[in-house]
C-alpha cells in the first residue's frame, strides 16, 4: 500500500495516545492554536479511554488540518465492533458501545503510518509503534540494531512514534528517533496533570502542556469505564519511565 504524502509545511504538532482523555486533549488544541501549525498528525490510540465518542468528534471538527495514523488501540476498535477479535475483556464490550457506527468507520480508515514534509526536517514519517507494526516498542533504549531493522523498509531520516507514552528525542542507527509522549496517558516523573506532545519544524520542541487533572478523574468516574480505576491510577501515580522501558525491551511487541 501507498503511503499518504503531505507537504510540504513549517510546522507539524504531534499528539500521540490521546487515550479518551477529553480534558487533556482540549488543553494542549488550545496550546497548538495558539502557536500555530499547518498539521496535527495524530499517533493513534486515540479513542481508547474514558470518552471515546467526544474525542472522535473533537478530531473529527478539526477537519483537514488532521492527520491520523493508526494505532493498535484503533485497530482493536475496529476488530472488536466487526467481530474479528474476540471479547476477553470487560472493556471490550463498553468500548465498542461508546462508538458510534460512523466514529468505528472513522478509525477504520486510519493508515499504518504517514510521511510529512517538513520545513527542517524534511521527510517525516509518523507512526505509531514503529514502521513496520503498530505493536512494536520504540523507547530510548531501543538498541542501534534493532532500530536499524525495525526501519530497514524505510527513506525517512526522522521517525516519530508512540505507543510506549514516553517523550524522547534521540540519534539512533544514524537516524532521528522521536516520542512526543502521551496526551492522555503518558508515563512520566512530571507531576499529574501534565500532557505531553512535539512542534516539529524547523527543529523538534518536546512540549508539555497542564491540565486540570481532577476534571479527567472526576468525569473518568462518571463514564462507567470498567477500567476507569485504572486509569485514574495512572493519571495520579504512572508508572515511571525506567520502568516502562524495562518492560517495552524486555517485550519488543505489546497490544
Amino acid at each position: 500500500m501507498t503511503t499518504a504524502r503531505f507537504g510540504p509545511v513549517s510546522r507539524v504538532a504531534a499528539l500521540a495516545d490521546v487515550h479518551g482523555n477529553v480534558p487533556a486533549l482540549l488543553a494542549v488544541l488550545d496550546e497548538v492554536a495558539a502557536v500555530g501549525v499547518d498539521l496535527i498528525v495524530f499517533l493513534g490510540d486515540l479513542s481508547w479511554g474514558p470518552e471515546p465518542q467526544t474525542t472522535v468528534d473533537l478530531v473529527r471538527e478539526l477537519g483537514r488540518r488532521a492527520v491520523l495514523v493508526r494505532g493498535n488501540a484503533d485497530r482493536a476498535v475496529v476488530e472488536l465492533a466487526r467481530g474479528e477479535r474476540e471479547h476477553t475483556r470487560p472493556r471490550d464490550p463498553w468500548m465498542v458501545r461508546q462508538h458510534t457506527p460512523e466514529a468505528v468507520e472513522f478509525l477504520a480508515t486510519f493508515p499504518l503510518s504517514v510521511v510529512v514534509d517538513v520545513t527542517g526536517l524534511g521527510a517525516v514519517r509518523f507512526c505509531h509503534g514503529s514502521p513496520r507494526d503498530d505493536t512494536e516498542c520504540v523507547t530510548p533504549q531501543t538498541s542501534e540494531e534493532r532500530f536499524a531493522d525495525l526501519s530497514r523498509d524505510v527513506d525517512e531520516q526522522v521517525i516519530v512514534t508512540g505507543h510506549t507514552h514516553l517523550q524522547f528525542d534521540r540519534q539512533v542507527a544514524e537516524r532521528r528517533s522521536v516520542n512526543p509522549g502521551s496526551v492522555g496517558l503518558p508515563y512520566h516523573l512530571g507531576a499529574p496533570g501534565t500532557a505531553y506532545w512535539a512542534l516539529l519544524g524547523p527543529g523538534v520542541d518536546l512540549r508539555a502542556t497542564r491540565y486540570d487533572v481532577q476534571e479527567a478523574v472526576d468525569r473518568c468516574r462518571t463514564t462507567g469505564d470498567p477500567s476507569g480505576d485504572t486509569v485514574v491510577r495512572y493519571l495520579l501515580t504512572p508508572p515511571t519511565p525506567d520502568e516502562v522501558v524495562a518492560d517495552a525491551e524486555s517485550r519488543v511487541f505489546a497490544d
